[in-house]
């Protein structure tokens, strides 16, 4: 039997992959996770064989809590389970370790034979994330600067619909200064607008929710 790690931030998608796993006989699942902090707890007290686990979560981010986890357990079999397939995100999990990524979308014999095939060591793949992860191979994109500080602050305003003037007054600078951050936000993320720059936000955790 797998020992089964679920983390989500949502309650309900975790109730849900709860209720879809009992039934299988070949799975215990041994604990939930509601954030990044928490799966890293949760897997040292639990010693999992198997996580699901989502990478956008408020606070510490999936990756990261992957990363730590993979650094105390090196023999625990991480499978990403979200709802982006975004080639970054892809090749940043799969160079950490993690045995597998799959978008949430996935059927559930899929799901269960994935997390057999995690169990026994077997890489495990989404479709859409495997072409995402060959159509960066074959045409790579730039790598993205850092963002200063008060650029993620600019960010998480955007994020959250301000215009240029609200976020001015939120943040106590001129509207010159946001013109500013916002082209080097940009810039930086090799990004064509603001509504990218809110998707990229949302993706990476730093849109408030």
């Amino acid at each position: 039997m797998t020992r089964l790690l679920i983390v989500d931030d949502h309650t309900i998608v975790r109730e849900g992959l709860r209720l879809l796993l009992e039934d299988a006989p070949e799975i215990e699942v041994v604990g939930e996770a509601a954030n990044g902090l928490q799966a890293v707890e949760q897997a040292a007290a639990l010693q999992p064989e198997v996580i699901l686990l989502d990478l956008m979560m408020p606070g510490l981010s999936g990756l990261e809590a992957a990363r730590r986890i993979l650094a105390q357990q090196p023999q625990c079999r991480i499978i990403v389970l979200t709802s982006f397939a975004e080639g970054p995100d892809v090749r940043a999990a799969m160079q950490m370790g993690v045995a597998g990524y799959l978008l949430k979308d996935v059927l559930k014999e899929d799901l269960l034979l994935a997390i057999a095939r995690a169990a026994r060591g077997e890489p495990v793949l989404h479709p859409e994330a495997q072409r995402k992860l060959i159509q960066h191979i074959a045409n790579p994109t730039p790598e993205t600067e850092p963002l200063t500080e008060r650029e993620t602050e600019v960010l998480k305003c955007i994020a959250r619909g301000l215009s240029n003037r609200e976020i001015a007054e939120a943040l106590h600078i001129t509207e010159g200064t946001v013109k500013g951050h916002v082209s080097n936000i940009l810039s930086k993320l090799h990004l064509q607008d603001r509504t990218q720059a809110a998707l990229y936000a949302v993706k990476n955790g730093l849109a408030e929710k």
